[in-house]
């Protein structure tokens, strides 16, 4: 489940609010087990992907480097070639 959530600091154009929103539900999902809550348990669910990537959003807002931004698709195509690596794929 949580191999969707990736790096998100330090990357030029920054992380969008959708790649943080992915991020939340993606641990909010592993926390819990479940990848749809049932509808005891929506309200829940929810306000924590929502508080999940609010704390996200403030902690990349406070973080700092002296590194240069990674480019994303660079960061990708090495992605892709460690998953071709690794399944042996091309």
């Amino acid at each position: 489940m949580c191999r969707s959530i990736k790096t998100l600091f330090n990357f030029e154009p920054p992380a969008t609010d959708e790649e943080v929103d992915a991020a939340a539900l993606q641990y909010v999902r592993k926390l819990s087990g479940s990848t749809k809550p049932s509808k005891a348990n929506e309200e829940a669910f929810d306000k924590a992907v929502a508080a999940v990537a609010e704390a996200t959003r403030e902690l990349l807002a406070a973080l700092v480097t002296t590194a240069p931004p990674k480019d994303r698709e660079e960061e990708a195509e090495k992605a892709r070639a460690r998953a071709a690596e690794r399944f042996g794929t091309a």
